[in-house]
């Protein structure tokens, strides 16, 4: 599988020294990390280790107690999801927060929808054939196989649920997009689509967190691996000077060799 050269001047997200508590238990503490374009982030760590906290500081859900966070070279204040959206940060987590009962247009455009452009858009009518044509073009662009996009999302499988949630991030054009546990509920051949589909961002320059438990599904996907526990920072390692045994044991002892 072919990776492409990090960037290591100009990172997308830089967050420095973040710190967040919960009372007296710290979730995260003085965690440091840098993701750059085009990359594919590994979060790695067991239950507690400060992996979801870390992330929704990142995508505004939490605001951090201590610590700063730069986009782009700025530092910025990320104090909502809709902070997070504006600086280019989408966030797919595991229930996708998908509309069932709707079709795949609807749901790609759920919340920002094209208004028709006269009097009836003011009224509140909706361009129907536009955001039809628009998501059958996203999904073709990225060889995304679905026959009707009139078809409701609970019909869809799995795999097909997944890609429609990262489509509508990468149609209002996220640069990072973060994956919670992306393939939790699929069998191996979703799965594999899913990671395919991630090779595709990575190719179009967009940074990709994937916060995962299994560290042998993700190891051939990723360049870089994050490995917390407790709140802690245990080591960042890249992918060709590492192993599996080696991330793995970091997990379990929260110590970086």
């Amino acid at each position: 599988m072919s990776h492409t050269t990090i960037d290591k001047k100009d990172p997308v997200v830089k967050m420095e020294n973040i710190t967040k508590h919960f009372g007296g238990v710290y979730a995260v503490k003085n965690v440091n990390f840098e993701l750059y374009k085009g990359e594919v982030l590994a979060l790695v760590g067991d239950n507690g280790a400060g992996k979801s906290t870390l992330i929704k500081i990142l995508s505004g859900a939490y605001i951090a107690d201590e610590g700063e966070i730069h986009i782009r070279g700025k530092k910025v204040n990320m104090e909502s999801p809709t902070d997070a959206r504006k600086f280019g940060i989408e966030t797919i987590y595991q229930d996708l927060a998908l509309m069932d009962n709707l079709d795949i247009p609807a749901n790609i455009f759920m919340g920002r929808e094209i208004r028709k452009k006269n009097i009836l858009g003011s009224l509140g009518l909706l361009h129907l054939r536009s955001m039809k044509k628009k998501s059958i073009e996203l999904l073709n662009n990225f060889n995304i196989k679905i026959d009707n996009v009139n078809t409701v999302v609970k019909n869809l499988s799995g795999g097909q649920r997944q890609m429609v949630s990262i489509s509508r991030a990468i149609y209002f054009n996220a640069q990072v997009i973060i994956m919670d546990e992306p393939t939790a509920a699929l069998g191996v051949a979703e799965t594999q689509k899913v990671y395919d589909f991630i090779e595709r961002l990575k190719k179009n320059d967009i940074s990709v967190i994937i916060i995962s438990h299994n560290i042998n599904e993700v190891f051939n996907l990723a360049d870089r691996f994050m490995v917390l526990k407790t709140g802690n920072l245990v080591g960042i390692k890249r992918k060709e000077e590492t192993s599996i045994d080696e991330i793995v044991t970091m997990i379990i002892s929260g110590q970086c060799n």
